[in-house]
């Protein structure tokens, strides 16, 4: 009971009813005002600014019509071999020459281009339809090289006709020759299956690399040329490597993505 009246007491008492009330101190209007200042900052650097990034993806220089394996159209044994790996085969030209129960009978390219791998040899037993040889789809040797890029599925639709491209090729160390330039040319319209892949690259291994992550979307890049390198292509340093290009050199490429206010990623 006693507390209660002292409690009593005290509500009653006027004392220190004179003291002024302090909301807050100067510091905590600083800080306040700092942080409103920040936000408004960022806000406005959220519509107004602009944010781009590079998409990432594994590929490889060749040519725009790409290879195709050559197989046996019969069976039996190897008996000479007509052609050799570099060099420019017509149309229908004898490749191996083949002893069947029937006689001897010619494998033949089906089109013209050079061809890249021999796997047959002499004395070796083919069957119909293995694989002998691999020709790549060109009419002369000094055709252009292009970048065939291979984007996961799910970004293939995030890339633009015309993005520059930055490659980081095999060959050509990038902190000595920098990287090769490019720009996209076309976008495939449907990711590419593994069999899609091995019948343009003249080569499973490379199909399952590429597919590796799943079903890829094929991205063609243009390499820009220049007339005062070696290899004929532009690069980021002077001159680029002291070697001409050879096709079917693997690359890794850097693809610019369009630039994107940093509200675009917040609204659905």
């Amino acid at each position: 009971m006693q507390f209660r009246q002292k409690a009593f007491s005290k509500l009653q008492s006027p004392e220190e009813l004179d003291l002024p009330v302090r909301f807050a101190r100067p510091q905590g209007w600083l800080v306040l005002l700092v942080t409103v200042l920040v936000m408004a900052g960022a806000g406005y650097w959220a519509v107004t600014g602009k944010v781009s990034g590079k998409l990432h993806a594994p590929g490889i220089l060749t040519h725009p019509q790409g290879s195709y394996v050559l197989q046996s159209p019969v069976s039996g044994q190897v008996t000479q071999v007509l052609a050799e790996e570099g060099t420019m085969l017509r149309a229908g030209a004898p490749v191996l020459k083949v002893r069947t129960e029937r006689g001897y009978r010619a494998v033949r390219t089906v089109a013209a281009g050079k061809m890249t791998t021999l796997t047959a040899k002499i004395g070796t037993v083919v069957t119909t339809g293995k694989d002998v040889a691999t020709v790549e789809r060109i009419e002369s040797t000094d055709e252009p090289l292009v970048a065939m890029v291979y984007v996961p599925g799910h970004n293939g639709a995030s890339v633009r006709v015309n993005s520059q491209v930055d490659l980081t090729v095999q060959s050509a160390p990038t902190e000595k020759y920098g990287v090769l330039r490019g720009r996209v040319k076309a976008v495939g319209r449907a990711p590419q299956t593994r069999q899609q892949l091995t019948g343009f690259l003249g080569n499973a291994q490379l199909a399952e690399e590429f597919s590796k992550e799943g079903q890829p979307v094929a991205v063609m890049v243009q390499l820009e040329r220049a007339s005062g390198t070696e290899s004929g292509y532009r690069w980021s340093s002077d001159e680029g490597p002291p070697y001409a290009l050879d096709s079917m050199t693997m690359a890794d490429a850097a693809v610019h993505q369009p630039a994107q206010r940093p509200v675009d990623w917040l609204l659905p």
